[in-house]
């Protein structure tokens, strides 16, 4: 226990503080890196989850499988030829933020749908949120929308106890194709099973060589526990670690962004998949991690540019492995 909270020894820093510890801040973060090293062209690729699920697919990354997509008003309709016989499935619009607008359905009753707090929906009750998502209710800017209907994720018995009625995602911080950080997101009550810290998630920070937790918070605060089902978080291992890691470090290729933040999850037939990327990721994983990002990404630019336009994933993966566990 002594290891796993000596790491939160520092909970409240001056400024200096901070910065001797090497954390990144938001204005550092946009100027130096996401300005830098994110053409503004290319943020279509990451912005919008159909185009990164089309994109993934097309070089070959392993992504959920997508059933149908509706995209206007009139395409309501074919949502049941859409979902046919399927007893799981997920809509998600395809520009939505911090998983609003994200319905589940984990259970089917004949023509009755079952959500993962037992809540029931009607074909009528499904059109509608499919009608809200096309109107923008969901999405960035409130702008026109598509609604995905893609495959649930069923998530490996290893996150037994880990997620309170949430699938359980790995944010990989990926900079010029380097995995340089990783934190696992627990779903809680308090976040209504949403993997998003802001709403009560639980944070957890991964060592990039084995995938063993290293600490963990909750409002930024150090926990040890999660805080509905108790269970103990320092036995949290994500399986298939490489296997995940170096799909992380793929998606530098696919996107051609320079600074970017991969989430992934880990379904228990099919092994990782990408659920999506984000051009701006939050620096929450470095109070998961209790470490600062400022290190690792110097250690990053300082290599050359040759060695970097000819490194592979795999090289990518063992560089950070060997410089930041």
């Amino acid at each position: 226990m002594a290891s796993f909270l000596q790491r939160f020894k520092v909970e409240w820093c001056k400024p200096s503080e901070l910065r001797k510890r090497g954390i990144v801040g938001m204005n550092h973060r946009n100027s130096h890196y996401i300005a830098r090293y994110n053409r503004r062209e290319l943020y279509p690729r990451v912005d919008d989850k159909l185009k990164t699920k089309l994109l993934a697919k097309e070089f070959g990354l392993n992504v959920p499988e997508l059933y149908g997509v509706v995209t206007n008003q009139s395409g309501v309709k074919k949502l049941a030829k859409i979902v046919g016989d399927h007893q799981q499935f997920v809509i998600k619009p395809s520009q939505g933020s911090a998983g609003k607008g994200i319905l589940v359905i984990t259970g089917r009753e004949a023509e009755t749908f079952i959500k993962p707090s037992g809540g029931r929906l009607d074909h009528g009750d499904l059109r509608r949120h499919v009608s809200n998502t096309l109107s923008g209710l969901y999405s960035l800017g409130g702008k026109h929308d598509k609604a995905m209907i893609e495959y649930a994720i069923q998530f490996s018995d290893a996150f037994d106890g880990f997620s309170y009625q949430g699938v359980p995602d790995i944010r990989v911080i990926v900079f010029q194709g380097y995995p340089v950080m990783a934190m696992m997101r627990l779903s809680t009550a308090a976040s209504d099973g949403k993997a998003n810290l802001h709403q009560g998630a639980v944070g957890v920070g991964i060592d990039l060589i084995t995938g063993k937790a290293r600490s963990a918070v909750q409002f930024n605060r150090p926990v040890l526990k999660h805080p509905d089902t108790g269970r103990d978080l320092r036995e949290l291992v994500v399986p298939q670690w490489d296997k995940l890691i170096h799909l992380a470090s793929q998606c530098y290729e696919m996107t051609e962004l320079g600074y970017l933040g991969a989430d992934i999850v880990l379904d228990k037939n099919l092994g990782p998949l990408i659920l999506e990327l984000n051009a701006r990721p939050g620096l929450a994983i470095q109070v998961a991690n209790n470490a600062g990002l400022l290190d690792r990404l110097e250690a990053i630019e300082s290599i050359s540019r040759k060695d970097r336009i000819l490194s592979t994933a795999e090289s990518r993966v063992a560089f950070a492995q060997q410089r930041f566990a």
